[in-house]
């Protein structure tokens, strides 16, 4: 076979420079295709699951330099609605944890993750991707100067509108949603500690989690164009904004790092493997950011992917498609049950029927009343399988 590399992944987002490390670190030779991009100037909550497998897999050493730790996820009702749930605490010492997991800044972990490229012979490069084609033994890719590279396998980790994924044919289901996310990060009068501070609203939740210090990453969910007005307002009418909905419990804040709005949408796909390709992230996948899911799920993928690539006999000549065949039976279960979750989650989070509400709360009574329960919803979070 007339081969580049072993591995070619094309995306230069979490997921994809992920795989592309994680990969590398196996021993195979891979290039990596990721495009500049902006700063992500998000953040993610991973999950201990998701932590122990970055540092299982050579991604971080530790987690300490780059995140801030996530203790204690606390729920407080702020709907107007007729039957409210209880504030609910979670501790991560209930299950013998000093965390949950880790809130880490997107932009920091991409640096820190690309940064070890040099040490494991990984090659990056800027090219994006124009077109692929397989011809049953490799996977080529044809770049945006008309040049080619050819691999086994190629990971497509370029995001909802995956051309790798159209390019082999997989279907997908998506749903567009009138809520929205903004975020941007916060200085606060008092601490929220390591708590995960959650209000639920009628149109989504106001979180508020730990970023150290006296910092915390926002994420607010609401309409978008109610979002979008009270951002157009100024920085001023979003403090007002921002201090009612957090009931002022942490005192005064300032807003200390740019605003962002972003729209929600689901997507999901029929299978996440197909014709010597696999793929992982938001290619595969996309949620409303409930739950803490996202990059959760886009490890979980990179470590299936991991899974699958131990499993192959790679003196086959086939051996790529075999690949992202396997991976792609190993991601179907998890796929399925996690948009089941987010997708019953968000919806109840939104519901205004009376039977939904009660149905909502009196869950959230349940689990503050039964450690079974409570142990059983904590699995689920982490994402442990």
């Amino acid at each position: 076979m007339n081969k580049d590399a072993d591995v070619i992944v094309v995306g230069g987002g979490l997921a994809g420079s992920a795989a592309a490390v994680a990969v590398a670190r196996l021993g195979f030779s891979v290039i990596h295709l990721a495009p500049a991009a902006p700063p992500d100037r998000r953040t993610s909550a991973l999950m201990m699951p998701s932590v122990e497998f970055l540092v299982e897999s050579g991604l971080v050493s530790e987690p300490a330099p780059l995140g801030h730790p996530l203790t204690a996820i606390r729920i407080i009702d702020a709907t107007p609605r007729l039957f409210r749930a209880p504030e609910t605490l979670f501790e991560s010492t209930e299950i013998g944890l000093p965390a949950f997991g880790w809130n880490f800044g997107n932009a920091r972990l991409l640096e820190h993750f690309q940064s070890t490229a040099p040490k494991i012979g990984l090659i990056i490069r800027t090219e994006s991707v124009s077109a692929y084609h397989h011809d049953g033994q490799l996977g080529t890719v044809t770049l945006a100067d008309g040049s080619t590279l050819s691999a086994p396998l190629v990971v497509g980790a370029d995001g909802k509108k995956s051309l790798l994924r159209n390019a082999v044919g997989i279907t997908t289901r998506e749903h567009q949603f009138t809520e929205a996310a903004l975020v941007c990060d916060l200085e606060l009068t008092r601490s929220v500690g390591g708590t995960s501070i959650e209000f639920h609203y009628p149109r989504g939740p106001f979180t508020l989690v730990p970023a150290g210090g006296n910092r915390a990453n926002l994420v607010w969910i609401d309409d978008e164009t109610k979002l979008g007005s009270i951002q157009a307002a100024g920085p001023e009418a979003l403090r007002n904004a921002l201090l009612e909905r957090s009931q002022r419990l942490f005192g005064d804040l300032k807003i200390v790092s740019p605003s962002f709005v972003f729209p929600l949408s689901t997507l999901t796909v029929d299978k996440a493997g197909a014709s010597g390709v696999a793929l992982v992230g938001e290619s595969a996948h996309a949620f409303p950011p409930i739950g803490a899911q996202g990059l959760n799920l886009g490890l979980r993928d990179v470590a299936d992917l991991i899974a699958a690539l131990k499993a192959t006999d790679t003196t086959l000549p086939d051996w790529g498609a075999k690949a992202a065949d396997d991976y792609a039976r190993r991601r179907a279960a998890d796929l399925a049950q996690t948009s089941t979750i987010v997708d019953t989650l968000f919806k109840s989070l939104l519901a205004d029927m009376l039977p939904s509400q009660t149905l909502r709360a009196g869950g959230l009574w349940a689990l503050k009343l039964s450690p079974f329960l409570r142990k059983q919803a904590f699995a689920v979070g982490m994402g442990r399988r």
